[in-house]
């Protein structure tokens, strides 16, 4: 555990807190923790309906953060122990969310429930009794960009001032109503925005966090192995399904889609600043992704068959991808942005934080973890298919 001596930003020092963090169980909660245990004084209130991601930390007790961390089984919809979690804590961490594109327009009652409706609690209790919220947010409020709207040829696409996303400035654009993919992002603005105002009107201390495209080990699941076999994850999850399985990789409307990825570790990073440093982090917005990993998703899928080739050993198909209608992959309703490149100025200033792994490096080291922890299961998954069905 770290040293009492650890400082701040500002050279002062950082006294030991305690956090109530909402969503422990997933997949940033259970990185969070990690660094939190390994590195801090810190104790927390670990709230999610899950533990599978955590485990390894809440047991044996002879771990040397046992006393620093508990694992409450709430489900925020319904349970008053709520608010006295939150009263206890020095600070609450809220990263509960349905977040997988497939559920946003299939699902989007429970879509915007889960983003809007049962956060209002949060930010009531946090703002009642005088506690500090660090609220994840997501990359998808700033919905399109300005440029998509331009003809395809025009050249302001390739100007910056059409495309990279920045907190204070870019608007929020989303598709029609109709467009149901869009529920996410609608329940996510509506929720910053209250939050904003509870900051303006009733001083609450806030910091808002937009994730773009974090990604690494423990990111959703595996169909059919740790998640339902009909249920489809996030773009990273669902091409590692397809490499294990050794099927193609499904690329939506041709994979055009550009998107920038973040390694999980480096973005942990910056939310360590965030928690250790309110007095930069309170009152702000804050992209955190890394422009400098921008590709489509063609491009990803092309990487990741490369890379899990090398990692596993076996050669990649002769047919790697295969396109398909994003009406046959998700449902009617949904829609996408073209590009997500975060302006990172507002981070960097308040924080000094920029991100440092590589495109192919953290998908080297995803993908390993995803070899190591899911290739047996998946093959004896594949060899008794009459059994299990």
């Amino acid at each position: 555990m770290a040293s009492t001596a650890r400082v701040d930003l500002d050279g002062n020092p950082i006294k030991a807190m305690t956090i109530c963090m909402i969503g422990a169980g997933g997949f940033i909660g259970s990185h969070l923790c990690e660094k939190l245990m390994a590195e801090t004084p810190h104790k927390v209130l670990a709230v999610d309906v899950y533990n599978d991601k955590i485990k390894h930390l809440l047991e044996p007790s002879s771990l040397p953060w046992a006393d620093r961390i508990q694992f409450h089984r709430i489900n925020i919809k319904n349970d008053s122990r709520l608010e006295g979690l939150i009263k206890m804590a020095d600070l609450t961490i809220n990263l509960a969310a349905i977040c997988t594109p497939a559920d946003y327009n299939t699902r989007p009652l429970d879509t915007i429930y889960s983003n809007f409706i049962d956060a209002l609690p949060v930010v009531k209790y946090c703002s009642e009794n005088n506690k500090r919220l660090i609220h994840f947010s997501t990359c998808e409020v700033y919905g399109k960009t300005i440029g998509s709207f331009l003809p395809k040829d025009h050249p302001l696409r390739q100007d910056p001032a059409y495309f990279v996303l920045k907190e204070d400035e870019s608007p929020c654009i989303f598709g029609s109503i109709e467009k149901q993919r869009w529920s996410y992002a609608c329940a996510k603005q509506l929720i910053e925005r209250l939050i904003y105002a509870e900051g303006a009107e009733n001083g609450l201390e806030f910091t808002i966090v937009r994730p773009f495209n974090w990604i690494g080990p423990r990111m959703d699941f595996i169909p059919g192995i740790d998640g339902p076999s009909e249920g489809v994850p996030r773009v990273l999850a669902c091409f590692s399904n397809n490499l294990l399985r050794r099927e193609p990789l499904k690329l939506v409307d041709g994979g055009e889609s550009q998107r920038t990825f973040i390694y999980i570790k480096d973005a942990i990073e910056a939310v360590l600043l965030m928690i250790e440093n309110p007095a930069r982090a309170n009152d702000h917005i804050f992209n955190v992704g890394n422009p400098n990993n921008e590709v489509t998703v063609r491009q990803l899928a092309e990487m990741m068959t490369e890379v899990y080739s090398k990692v596993s050993g076996e050669p990649s198909l002769e047919v790697p991808t295969v396109d398909i209608s994003s009406k046959e992959f998700y449902g009617e309703g949904y829609d996408d942005s073209d590009k997500r490149i975060p302006d990172m100025t507002i981070i960097n200033k308040q924080l000094g934080w920029d991100p440092k792994t590589s495109l192919w490096d953290l998908l080297e080291s995803t993908l390993t973890y995803q070899h190591r922890t899911y290739a047996e299961a998946v093959k004896q998954a594949i060899s008794k298919p009459l059994a299990s069905s």
